[in-house]
């Protein structure tokens, strides 16, 4: 036999070798008991507890009545009257506790924009975890009678709130 054949030969006898040893393993863990099944479950809830919490969802458009009206006849909602604590917004429920706020520009230099307002426990603790990612502050923390704090900072050229009940 030939330096080359015995090549070929070596080659086909470890590639199926390397092929076993370079495969993927399945590292994500599987229960082996229904109390790991369990805690398995209990971690997930508890991850969806604290999954994000829209509480509001602002619109603001010049075409106020217009979006209203759409967003009733697309999902059967009814529009409150304007709410001046909310800069004239009107509102309708979400299904999970929150709303949805649409309201006209408070000032020339506003834009159009949508601005979801995640739910935290602490406003403060919350911008600055948003500043440390890069964020920056446009709205500080400030009180709201009768709705709560909220707090705006831009990620990204996105506006988003914050909101403590």
């Amino acid at each position: 036999m030939n330096t080359a054949t015995t090549i070929r030969i070596a080659a086909l006898c470890l590639v199926p070798l390397l092929l076993v040893v370079a495969a993927p393993k399945n590292t994500s863990p599987t229960p082996h008991s229904a109390q790991d099944t369990a805690r398995t479950t209990q971690e997930a809830r508890a991850m969806q507890q604290k999954a994000l919490n829209v509480h509001y969802l602002e619109i603001v458009t010049p075409s106020v009545q217009e979006t209203c009206e759409a967003l009733a006849a697309a999902h059967g909602v009814a529009f409150s009257d304007p709410i001046p604590e909310l800069g004239n917004a009107r509102t309708a429920d979400l299904k999970d506790g929150g709303r949805i706020g649409v309201r006209a520009p408070m000032h020339d230099a506003e834009k159009p924009a949508v601005r979801p307002y995640v739910l935290v426990e602490d406003i403060q603790t919350a911008l600055k975890q948003a500043e440390a990612a890069g964020g920056t502050t446009m709205v500080p923390a400030m009180q709201i009678p009768g709705q709560g704090t909220i707090a705006l900072y831009n990620l990204g050229s996105i506006e988003h709130g914050l909101w403590q009940k």
